[in-house]
């Protein structure tokens, strides 16, 4: 049983709170994106409202050689400050400055550890280093479900010394709420678009859904590998012909599972990899052997596009072309306007973070889709049926 932090006694008590404000930040300071911070915030003022003191600790990044400037977590203090919040922010997350602002602290306030990663003992699950920042606690709480398939110090080995006083956020609730729901008990028809460079990667979700979905529209440059299972003209597009035999198995699961498995029937294919490259579109048995394919054509926009609008559960992650090219976008934004019709009729639609969250947000979509995970990582392992370390770390 995993117990919510809703339901915890949090009255002048210390509430260590392992957050995920992994977010891309400026040389200057300037944070590019909010959604992480803003997804945070309920279960921050759920604390501060029942009279806790929240204590922040997250990491940035990847520092490599213990504590830099350009992964400090300062810029995230100071725009908590900017919304109004009473923030302390302390530029270490152990030892006694971090004491001394822990015991400091008031009812109202917050303090804001830095970046556990400046220390290789937290991706080292290390339990001394655990122990060292649980003393600043009289209770834990885990919020960050971006971070719950490590098993590192803060996000783990840390639960063990609050064998009884160990809880989840609500962000962490929600999603496990939210995509538990899609893979256990689904509306119907399900459907899941799965995009992305590389069938690597995504080959435990496509047979995990293999027994829940109805419908699995493929894109992405993983397409291509399909395609060349099938005897198609790839060209210069992109394939991992190590996983063509893979390829040919995961299509026959498919129809021995009674699943529509729809590949692309049409491809824009362009002369070079760059977003001023020619293009055409062409039906996928005749790509050029000089060109190379970097999104799905009309044809199957409309195809994908009336397989979502008519499913009642909609699950979607990775892009349908090079979405970081204007000119290779259109098939995945087109699949985010589909994903906001399916909610508009009532469909429980859910984007799996990365590319795919990046449509949404351009189109300023966001409150249009039921929910965009904050997982990447721990959302895909989620969805292959594997047990998160920091979640399975807060069971009682």
């Amino acid at each position: 049983m995993i117990k919510s932090i809703a339901n915890a006694n949090l009255e002048g008590k210390r509430v260590l709170v392992r957050s995920d404000f992994n977010i891309p930040i400026d040389p200057d300071g300037t944070i590019r994106s909010f959604t992480k911070i803003n997804d945070s915030l309920p279960t921050i003022d759920l604390i501060l409202k029942k009279g806790g003191i929240p204590i922040l600790m997250s990491h940035l990044g990847r520092p490599k050689n213990g504590p830099d400037p350009a992964f400090s977590l300062r810029p995230v203090a100071d725009y908590f400050n900017a919304i109004g919040y009473c923030t302390i922010f302390v530029d270490d997350c152990i030892g006694p400055k971090v004491e001394e602002a822990v015991k400091n602290a008031k009812t109202n306030q917050i303090v804001f550890l830095e970046n556990v990663r400046f220390y290789k003992e937290e991706t080292e699950n290390d339990v001394e280093f655990a122990r060292k920042i649980s003393k600043f606690g009289d209770v834990y709480c885990n919020n960050a479900f971006g971070t719950a398939h490590r098993a590192h110090a803060t996000t783990a080995a840390i639960a063990q010394f609050f064998p009884h006083d160990k809880y989840a956020g609500l962000l962490i609730l929600k999603e496990v709420r939210i995509l538990g729901k899609a893979l256990s008990h689904p509306e119907r028809p399900f459907t899941a678009i799965i995009g992305g460079s590389k069938i690597t990667g995504k080959i435990d979700i496509i047979r995990n859904l293999f027994t829940k979905c109805d419908n699995i529209l493929i894109g992405g440059g993983m397409m291509f590998t399909f395609f060349k299972a099938r005897g198609y003209e790839i060209g210069k597009s992109l394939v991992e012909t190590d996983k063509i035999t893979l390829a040919r198995e995961i299509m026959d699961e498919a129809r021995k599972n009674d699943i529509k498995f729809y590949l692309p029937t049409d491809v824009v294919e362009a002369d070079k990899f760059a977003n001023d490259a020619f293009r055409r579109t062409v039906n996928r048995r005749d790509m050029n052997p000089d060109m190379m394919g970097l999104d799905i054509g009309e044809e199957t926009i409309r195809t994908f596009s009336r397989v979502i609008i008519s499913s009642k559960t909609v699950l979607w992650n990775g892009p349908m072309g090079v979405f970081e090219f204007p000119n290779f976008a259109r098939g995945t934004l087109a699949l985010a306007h589909a994903m906001a019709k399916c909610t508009s009729n009532g469909g429980l639609t859910i984007v799996g973070g990365g590319d795919s969250a990046r449509a949404i947000q351009q189109l300023n979509y966001e409150n249009k889709i039921t929910h965009i995970s904050t997982g990447g990582g721990a959302s895909l392992e989620f969805l292959e049926g594997k047990e998160l370390p920091g979640i399975a770390a807060l069971e009682c």
